[in-house]
């Protein structure tokens, strides 16, 4: 829910000085810009709650606590990518495979309550999937219309 509540606030704070900047409103350039901050944030959840998520990762994966950090990394490049105009729809592309690929780790903490903070079973639990899957295609077409498309 953080991450989502950062995307909205950003995205309007960003649409708003663009206006005052450029006397022109420009949604996608907004949109990427609030997309990058979120995913810088979630970035530094890699690194602080790096137990937590690696036990959101499904079991027949190895290196786990190295998948976490090349995750957290991953994002903090999308984020630049976001705002590099000559890699915007690169990136992209590459986002929205992201978002498809981890969907799975977050069904398996759903399933198994994972607390991605704690790594402890005392998360949300199979509820927390009503939010988190339109969540996830909410980010994925945020992407599309503010990168790949724009």
């Amino acid at each position: 829910m953080k991450p989502f509540i950062l995307l909205i606030i950003v995205f309007l704070l960003a649409l708003g000085v663009i206006k005052l900047s450029s006397g022109q409103f420009n949604a996608a350039l907004a949109g990427r810009i609030a997309m990058a901050c979120m995913l810088v944030f979630t970035a530094i959840g890699h690194f602080a709650f790096t137990d937590g998520m690696a036990a959101m990762i499904p079991d027949f994966l190895p290196y786990k606590t190295e998948l976490v950090f090349a995750t957290g990394i991953a994002e903090l490049l999308f984020a630049i990518g976001l705002l590099l105009p000559n890699f915007t729809g690169y990136t992209g592309w590459l986002l929205i495979m992201f978002f498809i690929l981890i969907l799975p780790a977050n069904v398996k903490a759903a399933i198994d309550g994972v607390n991605y903070q704690t790594g402890e079973l005392t998360g949300p639990g199979l509820t927390y999937l009503w939010f988190r899957i339109p969540l996830q295609l909410l980010f994925i077409a945020w992407v599309y219309f503010s990168a790949v498309r724009s």
